[in-house]
């Protein structure tokens, strides 16, 4: 039979509601908030959700829409409701819904119910990920904010410190539903009026403008005299300043139209806690709509991406992912294979030389220079465990914590939380 998720914070109608399905011969889960029903989806991938309106941490409609832009409404959700919520059931199968129960639910309403959704096929299409799927994260909403205001102003935006697929997210965030998108480093043929003609309405995008050849910046220089009449919208994406365009060469003209409005990119190295939630999501999305093994991260494997320091930022990230969905030899990711993945990785980058000029600065300034750096690396190698790094160093700990302070390394409480 199915396996069936119910989710409603009231343990009367839960336990109810198990014992009635489980007596059709159904596997059931349980889940009494929000929190619960999203680790219980990745979990046990139900075949049916019966989802209550009503919850403590968020409301059911908020955590159908969730699903449905992080394009993880895989299977049929039906709503439950009290008489006062009807309203908001019916809208919720606008959302994306198949069904509604009105609380005190009936029995033979309940099962007929349940056996119509369990034949209800949902469409498997595998739309984009947008920054809409990210929608308990504080940087990623202030980010999508951003987007929003700057392309209401412009039809021409400028993504800095991005390339790849997170200007990819950040671009499909902005393009309206069901209208068409044109990739322009696809393809290094000349663009031609039916081609835009043919994206009317939609979304011209260049992941990384660097990479851009003499033909593609004519294509480029094409299309932007042409975005009006075509009602078209042009996001670009560049990783490196501007004016290197400049150096490879670039019309100033072109280069002038490009950097008129742009919005650069948040830094990961700022918002290290957000980094588990938003490496959980993607994995969701590359499991779900691209093909990949069924995976989920450990708490160990998501602190230990939390720890890293992401110098390659977002790309990094979103490649260490998608790496370690494929290159996992269990359903479970654990810490050990994301150290494994960040360390082949380190080993493949070419060593960097210290730029330090030690040699001519006062012995003081020289020496706490050396000081800064050395503690610097062994924190990162040690992944801030305070008790190795004392070991590697030669120090006691409380010498450590101090030598750390006067550094300017005030690491001390937020270490010894990552030893526990």
């Amino acid at each position: 039979m199915a396996q069936i998720l119910v989710v409603n914070d009231e343990m009367g109608i839960r336990e109810l509601l198990s014992e009635i399905l489980t007596d059709e011969g159904h596997s059931v889960a349980l889940a009494e908030n929000a929190a619960a029903a999203r680790k219980a989806r990745g979990d046990k991938r139900p075949d049916l959700v019966l989802l209550d309106i009503w919850m403590p941490d968020t409301d059911g409609i908020s955590l159908l829409k969730e699903w449905s832009a992080a394009n993880l409404l895989t299977m049929p959700v039906v709503m439950m409701s009290g008489h006062g919520t009807i309203d908001s059931a019916v809208e919720a199968t606008r959302v994306g819904a198949v069904d509604f129960l009105e609380k005190p639910i009936a029995l033979q309403k309940l099962l007929q119910t349940v056996k119509k959704a369990l034949k209800h096929e949902v469409a498997s299409s595998r739309s984009p990920l947008t920054l809409d799927a990210f929608a308990r994260s504080p940087l990623l909403k202030d980010l999508k904010k951003r987007l929003e205001q700057a392309a209401a102003n412009t039809p021409v935006l400028l993504l800095k410190s991005a390339t790849g697929s997170i200007a990819e997210i950040c671009a499909r965030t902005l393009q309206a539903p069901k209208t068409p998108w044109l990739d322009l480093s696809a393809s290094s043929a000349p663009l031609t009026q039916e081609m835009l003609e043919n994206a009317s309405g939609g979304m011209l995008f260049i992941a990384d403008l660097m990479l851009f050849g003499r033909l593609q910046q004519k294509n480029l220089a094409f299309a932007l005299e042409r975005l009006e009449k075509y009602n078209l919208r042009l996001v670009a994406a560049m990783s490196r300043p501007l004016n290197a365009l400049a150096e490879a060469g670039w019309d100033p003209s072109l280069i002038a139209r490009l950097g008129d409005v742009w919005v650069a990119l948040p830094q990961l190295s700022g918002h290290v806690d957000e980094v588990p939630e938003i490496a959980t999501l993607v994995l969701s999305h590359l499991v779900e709509r691209h093909g990949m093994p069924p995976r989920r991260f450990s708490t160990a494997a998501l602190n230990a991406l939390r720890l890293h320091h992401w110098q390659g930022e977002w790309m990094e990230l979103l490649a260490t992912v998608k790496n370690l969905a494929i290159a996992a030899l269990e359903d479970e990711i654990t810490a050990e294979d994301v150290e494994g993945v960040l360390q082949r990785d380190a080993d493949a980058a070419p060593r960097a030389v210290p730029a330090l000029p030690l040699f001519n600065q006062p012995l003081r300034e020289a020496r706490e220079a050396f000081e800064r750096q050395y503690f610097e690396h062994h924190l990162k190698n040690e992944r801030g465990n305070m008790t190795r790094v004392a070991e590697k160093t030669g120090l006691e700990r409380t010498h450590l914590y101090r030598k750390l302070k006067q550094l300017g390394l005030n690491l001390g409480r937020r270490l010894e939380e990552s030893e526990q």
